[in-house]
């Protein structure tokens, strides 16, 4: 099953962040931004903005003279001993802090072996996630997860999937047309967050991200109750902004155990 990883802001942020650290870490005694900066390629705006986002994760510190080291977070995550727990705490952290500032519950879902699996949430008494009434692997055409998902795969692999899957309707919102689903799923901006209005649940509206670390295609997501239905796109437009921290965190792997 053929996949198009396609280009999006977070995935250029991530690629920029990860070139960064590559920089600093050559440095034991720190490196300034200018040095930076030439070493990277890096726009001095871009720079400043992936700096900022890097010492808010913990994976860079500044210095009192103003110079560039690493920080605790990347020495804890690429430790032989811990490291991967190191991973899972600091990913969690992540989802934490993004589900307090956009609000909502967050989700990290992969497509793996031709299924959707949600592989991590963060939610909260204020920001409940979405109570899986269906099967999230069976109702990939009604939710934001699932149809972001499928937009990153291929055509053959969009049909494959929907053929494996009995297109359901879930409530009086939901696409079961093979030929309408596949329409918008082949005319969806890459950058553009895929929205869920009661599509899956009714008093449920979603929003979800491509994220891809590695050779999984996956994604970020967002849930709100319809009430809340007025904050869906500024929420997932800050989802999208913030999924670089994300996509690092998944990026950045331990070394191996000796």
């Amino acid at each position: 099953m053929a996949l198009q990883h396609k280009p999006t802001a977070p995935h250029h942020s991530a690629r920029g962040a990860l070139r960064v650290l590559e920089a600093v870490a050559r440095y034991t005694t720190g490196v300034t931004d200018t040095e930076l900066a030439r070493q990277t390629g890096l726009e001095r705006e871009r720079l400043t903005t992936l700096l900022r986002m890097l010492r808010r994760e913990g994976y860079v510190e500044q210095t009192a003279d103003g110079a560039y080291v690493t920080g605790d977070a990347l020495a804890r995550l690429g430790s032989a001993h811990g490291g991967e727990q190191a991973l899972r705490d600091k990913l969690q952290r992540t989802l934490d802090r993004l589900r307090d500032s956009v609000g909502a519950a967050v989700y990290i879902s992969r497509y793996v072996d031709g299924e959707v699996s949600v592989t991590h949430c963060a939610d909260g008494p204020s920001t409940p996630r979405v109570n899986e009434w269906v099967d999230f692997r069976v109702s990939a055409h009604a939710t934001a997860v699932g149809k972001s998902l499928l937009t990153q795969l291929d055509h053959a692999g969009r049909r494959d999937h929907l053929a494996r899957h009995k297109m359901a309707r879930l409530t009086s919102r939901t696409i079961t047309s093979d030929k309408l689903l596949l329409s918008r799923l082949e005319s969806q901006p890459p950058t553009v967050p895929v929205l869920d209005l009661q599509e899956y649940a009714v008093g449920t509206v979603c929003a979800a991200v491509p994220i891809t670390a590695g050779s999984a295609v996956g994604c970020l997501a967002l849930s709100l109750p319809v009430e809340h239905a007025h904050r869906l796109r500024r929420a997932a437009d800050e989802l999208n902004r913030n999924a670089t921290g994300v996509l690092l965190s998944l990026a950045i792997q331990p070394a191996p155990r000796a």
